[in-house]
């Protein structure tokens, strides 16, 4: 056994082939990379404008031509976290478990980030943190988005939403419009194989970003990275991944999440995404990689492999593994799925790890006029206008915010710790 082992082992021969290719002044696939970046300015400009961008001042200048009406909104939002409006994580404990709090030592050594997926507008959310505060209820510490870009660009959501989840002390996940269930940034079909949505099993086989369409990916995040302050993406291709690995090691601050898109279904898929992240990690043991979102349908065994990897690759406190508890009722997995439980199972062993809630509670979702559907994911504006489906889909985000409130109701009653929007509920 002990000599099959060994034959595992990497030689210096390979290891040297592959940095011999990266490092080829003639190598198309670095060269081509490089003049993005340089398009861009370079990665001391790129950097020093992404610093700029997320200002609140430039933010608010910017919104003086789109949208000012979002200022007030922000203001509104800001003031209410200086009254401490928002109930406090301690506060909450007691609101759930009473006086028996005071005999309970919280496990604060491996806290699950509370996830929700996906707040496609600024509005909503702004409602909903009106509605935590009534109810004395908990605002999610990290924010899924996938809305499209240009839109949300031209009325002023992608600002508002780069402000806002700074104030509330959260974490914010942004998808590119360059993938291929929708035309890309120039209008043009980004795969013409793909009919949009309706064929989104086409979209798993890894025919998302075709062709020239990764390098293509790569100009869209530097754009919206240093005009709009947007750092952390949905990566949702194997040529994407790479690609992120080499900007963040050529210097760019870049971070990405791997969506459940890509199909990370089992621990190897696991091991050869981050042995890839290895090599491209800085000195410093860092990686763009902060988000690891798999496949519906791993269990906790593959959460505990996965984690193992992560943590001899000394990537622990660097990626996050984001699992999903709560899906939406139609068009992506076979209802009823909810994985409370064995969230509260796993939460113990394994640290840094969030859970995703991209629908309702099951039997509340379930209920509604509109159950919560993955496909109104890619509906532009206009289309929810002309469907007049705005106030249902402002009702599945509001029943959203009640399952990240329901799992922190169930790790609280456990004794185990999460983490909500830092600033409102963690001060």
């Amino acid at each position: 056994m002990e000599d099959l082992r060994k034959k595992l082992s990497i030689s210096k021969d390979n290891l040297d082939a592959i940095q011999k290719f990266f490092l080829d002044e003639s190598n198309p696939f670095v060269n081509d990379l490089l003049q993005i970046v340089e398009k861009h300015g370079g990665v001391e400009e790129i950097n020093n404008k992404f610093k700029e961008s997320r200002k609140i001042e430039t933010i608010y200048k910017k919104l003086e031509t789109v949208n000012p009406d979002y200022i007030d909104d922000l203001e509104w939002l800001i003031k209410q976290r200086e009254l401490d409006s928002f109930i406090s994580e301690s506060e909450y404990r007691r609101k759930i478990l009473g006086n028996a709090v005071d005999r309970i030592t919280f496990d604060e050594s491996s806290p699950v980030t509370l996830e929700l997926s996906s707040c496609q507008y600024f509005p909503f959310l702004i409602k909903g943190a009106k509605k935590v505060i009534e109810n004395g209820d908990l605002l999610p510490g990290r924010i899924i988005r996938v809305r499209n870009m240009k839109e949300q660009e031209k009325d002023g959501d992608l600002l508002a939403m780069t402000a806002a989840v700074d104030i509330i002390g959260a974490s914010r996940v942004e998808t590119l419009d360059t993938k291929g269930t929708m035309p890309g940034p120039d209008g043009m079909p980004i795969n013409v194989h793909l009919g949009g949505p309706a064929t989104i099993t086409g979209y798993f086989g890894g025919v998302g970003q075709p062709n020239d369409c990764a390098l293509k990916w790569v100009d869209e995040f530097l754009y919206y990275y240093t005009n709009f302050g947007v750092k952390q993406v949905l990566n949702v291709n194997l040529g994407t991944i790479i690609l992120g690995y080499m900007l963040y090691k050529m210097g760019i601050d870049n971070e990405f999440k791997i969506s459940v898109f890509v199909g990370n279904d089992n621990p190897y898929s696991v091991l050869w995404t981050l042995i890839a992240a290895k090599l491209f990690a800085r000195d410093d043991g860092t990686s763009p990689l902060i988000g690891f979102n798999l496949s519906n349908a791993v269990n906790n065994d593959t959460l505990e492999m996965s984690s193992l990897v992560r943590n001899n690759f000394g990537f622990e406190q660097v990626v996050r593994l984001e699992h999903h508890i709560i899906e939406t009722q139609k068009s992506i997995v076979r209802q009823p799925y909810d994985r409370t439980q064995e969230l509260l199972e796993i939460a113990p062993k394994v640290k840094n790890i969030s859970a995703k809630h991209e629908g309702g509670p099951v039997e509340i979702d379930q209920a509604r006029e509109h159950p919560s559907d993955i496909l109104d994911y890619f509906l532009t504006k206009e289309q929810i206008t002309e469907q007049a489906i705005w106030s249902h889909l402002e009702q599945n985000y509001f029943d959203r915010q009640t399952a990240v409130n329901n799992t922190a109701k169930a790790l609280t009653e456990k004794g185990l710790s999460f983490i909500a929007a830092r600033k409102l509920h963690h001060k």
